[in-house]
């Protein structure tokens, strides 16, 4: 029972990875082809963003003719998301690199905007290597030989209050590096870019470090470095002026520690692209220079851009270079890179049939999983979700861990979730629906009492300083299956619907706005919580989810 208990586990907090490596089934199956944003244009270019969804501070490498991105997850589990592609414009994700947030008991509750921060991902000694920061705990490690995992335990490599953003690199000589920024809310200082020394395999910094590059002057909140060596200089890309606004820098020396020239070598210029920055270089099989960074939308998260890229002088220049100073601008459609082949159509994935051993590599829960929480129920092809009573001091859905949720896709889409409520008549107060998660909230539900299901809209307003929940009723349910609606449109209008035999739908009357979480975008997904414990849970399955255009 035991055995069988931890498979469950594995199956929870990271089981599309791990149930197919058991099957012998390929991790990244067929192509997903979104309906609602598709960056490649079919003629040979691409529309930016390449991918239209929350994956803040990207970083990727090419390894052979394969590319990988990896990006910040904050408290969300499995973290560190692993995409794959083969020509920078087509994506879908790969796995995750950690199953479970360290320290286990601190990330068993939602810690928003904490967790894992900007990482970075290398490949040496033929294996993957992926640094990440946690703002209150120091840079971790975690290896593997195949980028779709297994990925080792994470590995402290620096201790340390508001170290964060690191990046490695492997010198010629065979000497491993560290460049890391700092957090000023953990570090009490910020702007300012430092250099370790690493021992050989990687895992612990030897030094205490040299502080290479003060930006307070010119470029304040100077962060998010990525290390690079080329034609005798070591180069320190890294994004200046602050998230929504700022610019990218390239700093250059002959010596790892400096002194390092500078040099802005993209901005917004004349686009309407905010604040393009934060990313990494990367090169194709042919020789072409690209570069993949984030433009923050507010409620929409940090989306990813691609950049055409070209040297000059030995100083990049990333972006369309117009009146020919080094400094470029982004493009909003491109011609896709050449990597010697055309590839299919793919995008991240987002709707989900849960016809399989687990769900979909789109979700993640809002903090460390439990055997408990979930069931994939594959004899009738649906995620059962289990009732979970949250924490005691958990004031809304905001403190509650047992969330399931996945990014906005595009600005405008549809989504709808069949479900079929099951609850336990000793149990008053289960709950079951869709939601929009940020620091305010809405959800359509099905909820429990003693006469029977009725159909809930929900809404609470700064969720994260624990307002109260605000619960309108919108009728009795004569059926426990009901389709559960949001469309949401421009600026984030999100409208809610239900229908009982997915035809005719009626609208809730019901509108929210949705509003960005702790460093991310709004989330939409799915719950089911009770507010008393007794020996038993009802549940709901979840018969499918999918996202559509809007109509």
């Amino acid at each position: 029972m035991k055995n069988k208990l931890l498979f469950v586990t594995l199956l929870i907090i990271n089981g599309q990875v791990l149930a197919q490596q058991k099957k012998g089934l390929s991790v990244t199956g067929a192509s997903y082809i979104s309906k609602v944003w598709v960056a490649d244009q079919g003629n040979g270019t691409y529309k930016n963003p390449v991918i239209n969804a929350d994956y803040s501070d990207p970083d990727a490498i090419r390894v052979g003719d394969d590319f990988y991105l990896v990006s910040s997850s904050f408290e969300a589990i499995p973290g560190l998301p692993v995409l794959h592609s083969k020509d920078l414009v087509n994506w879908s994700i790969l796995g995750y690199a950690l199953l479970k947030q360290p320290p286990f008991d601190h990330f068993d509750v939602p810690r928003h905007g904490d967790g894992v921060w900007a990482p970075a991902i290398r490949y040496n000694h033929n294996e993957f290597y992926i640094y990440y920061p946690d703002p209150d705990f120091g840079i971790y490690v975690v290896k593997a030989k195949n980028p779709a995992g297994p990925w080792s335990k994470p590995v402290m490599v620096m201790e340390g209050k508001g170290i964060i953003d690191p990046c490695p690199l492997l010198d010629s000589d065979g000497s491993m590096y560290l460049v890391h920024g700092f957090a000023g809310s953990r570090a009490g200082i910020k702007s300012v870019i430092a250099v370790n020394k690493l021992n050989n395999d990687g895992t612990r910094v030897v030094d205490d470090g040299v502080i290479v590059y003060d930006g307070h002057e010119m470029d304040p909140t100077i962060e998010g470095p990525k290390f690079y060596k080329r034609n005798g200089f070591y180069y320190i890309f890294a994004p200046a002026g602050g998230v929504p606004t700022g610019w990218q820098l390239a700093l250059r020396s002959k010596n790892i520690y400096g002194p390092y020239e500078r040099r802005v070598v993209m901005d917004q210029g004349k686009s309407s692209i905010n604040g393009p920055h934060q990313g990494a270089w990367v090169d194709t099989p042919t020789g072409e220079d690209w570069f993949l960074h984030f433009q923050d939308k507010g409620v929409y998260g940090r989306v990813v851009h691609l950049q055409p890229m070209i040297w000059r002088d030995n100083w990049p220049v990333i972006g369309v270079d117009k009146d020919g100073d080094g400094k470029g601008e982004p493009v909003l459609t491109y011609k896709k890179p050449n990597v010697g082949k055309i590839f299919p159509v793919s995008t991240p994935q987002e709707s989900d049939e849960f016809n399989t051993i687990s769900p979909g590599l789109q979700w993640q829960w809002m903090a460390n999983a439990k055997s408990v929480w979930m069931f994939m129920n594959t004899n009738k092809g649906a995620l059962r979700l289990y009732s979970y009573q949250p924490p005691n001091d958990a004031a809304n859905l905001w403190f509650t861990p047992n969330v399931l949720l996945q990014k906005f896709p595009a600005d405008e889409f549809m989504a709808t979730a069949k479900i079929t409520f099951t609850p336990n008549l000793k149990l008053e107060g289960e709950k079951t629906g869709l939601t929009i998660m940020g620091f305010s909230y809405a959800n359509i539900a099905m909820q429990s009492r003693k006469d029977g299901i009725y159909l809930v809209f929900t809404t609470c307003t700064e969720a994260d300083k624990g307002k109260k929940e605000l619960e309108e009723v919108i009728t009795k349910l004569s059926s426990p299956t009901v389709y559960l609606r949001v469309k949401v449109t421009k600026n984030a209008v999100c409208n809610f619907s239900y229908s009982t035999d997915g035809i005719d739908y009626k609208n809730t009357g019901r509108q929210f706005t949705a509003e960005a979480g702790r460093w991310i975008g709004a989330k939409i997904g799915l719950f089911c919580t009770r507010t008393s414990q007794i020996n038993d849970s009802g549940y709901a399955d979840v018969d499918w989810f999918r996202v559509t255009p809007n109509n």
